[in-house]
């Protein structure tokens, strides 16, 4: 597992999105980007981190900020999660994990004693120039958007 830090130039990455539609990150260029990595759509804490970000979304506008979310999950998953929970950005369909993997956010995890593979959440602040400014390991799911404007 690559560990990304502070400084690091983003890994390029392009994949789908929920709509089918290919995103890399030379489409944020000028841009700066919040890519918060999450375990599992539509799962309790995931939704309570991807609402936070959509309940302070105009104010990532506002600043000059992009949000793009990644995960594992099939497209079709990821669009019943956008509405579901009205989420304003689009979602990574990550199935072959690349970009996942790319920024180093995949391995051991462990929950109730049981040993497995996944997702770290985990987010990434990137500038305009596709240099990482922050990454957030330590997520808090409810307050996520504070987390990263006082950053």
């Amino acid at each position: 597992m690559t560990t990304l830090q502070n400084g690091d130039k983003a890994p390029n990455f392009s994949a789908l999105d929920n709509k089918g539609n290919t995103v890399s990150l030379m489409d944020f260029q000028g841009k700066k980007l919040v890519l918060f990595f999450y375990p599992k759509a539509n799962t309790p804490g995931c939704t309570m981190e991807a609402c936070d970000l959509r309940d302070n979304y105009q104010s990532f506008l506002a600043k000059g900020y992009a949000v793009l979310g990644a995960s594992a999950d099939s497209a079709k998953k990821q669009q019943n999660w956008i509405d579901k929970h009205e989420l304003p950005f689009p979602l990574l369909a990550d199935e072959d994990k690349s970009v996942i993997q790319a920024f180093g956010v995949w391995g051991p995890k462990k929950f109730m004693g049981r040993e497995y593979e996944g997702i770290h959440r985990t987010t990434f602040v990137i500038d305009e120039q596709g240099v990482i400014e922050n990454v957030i390991r330590k997520v808090k799911t409810k307050e996520h958007s504070s987390q990263i404007f006082s950053e």
